[in-house]
């Protein structure tokens, strides 16, 4: 299983890479049937928020994008992790193996926080400045 340190040890490794990645996705974990993690617990999500704004410290040019695992997410959980440094989110049915909110959903979410979509092209030419007040939407 994975512990609070083996959280802090990748951002700490993601972070001294040069360049610094462009984007960090933040996953939570999404227990699959018949997978070694199926019996995992999940993450709490104060500490979930920790891992969210210590990757934005560490990295803070970064696209840190909140990805798997937020379809089990409250509202309230989203909206900590976008105050905590979260940037960016994924649009569109399906990661990997987990399904992702509806866009209409985040589109409100978005809308609620006053932060608006862009285009990935757009977040792309946002590189290099500090993290912005809109979600990118991948």
């Amino acid at each position: 299983g994975e512990e609070k340190k083996d959280r802090l040890s990748l951002l700490a490794e993601l972070a001294n890479l040069d360049p610094q990645p462009e984007s960090v996705p933040i996953n939570a974990l999404v227990p699959v049937e018949g997978t070694p993690l199926e019996n995992n617990e999940k993450v709490d999500g104060i500490a979930f928020v920790r891992v969210v704004a210590t990757a934005r410290v560490l990295m803070p040019k970064a696209m840190v994008r909140l990805s798997a695992g937020r379809t089990e997410m409250s509202e309230e959980l989203q909206t900590l992790c976008f105050l905590a440094g979260a940037n960016s989110i994924f649009l569109g049915d399906k990661l990997l193996t987990t399904p992702n909110p509806d866009k209409d959903e985040d589109s409100v979410l978005l809308k609620k926080l006053g932060l608006r979509n862009i285009h990935p092209d757009e977040a792309r030419s946002a590189q290099g400045r500090e993290a912005s007040p809109a979600a990118s939407g991948a």
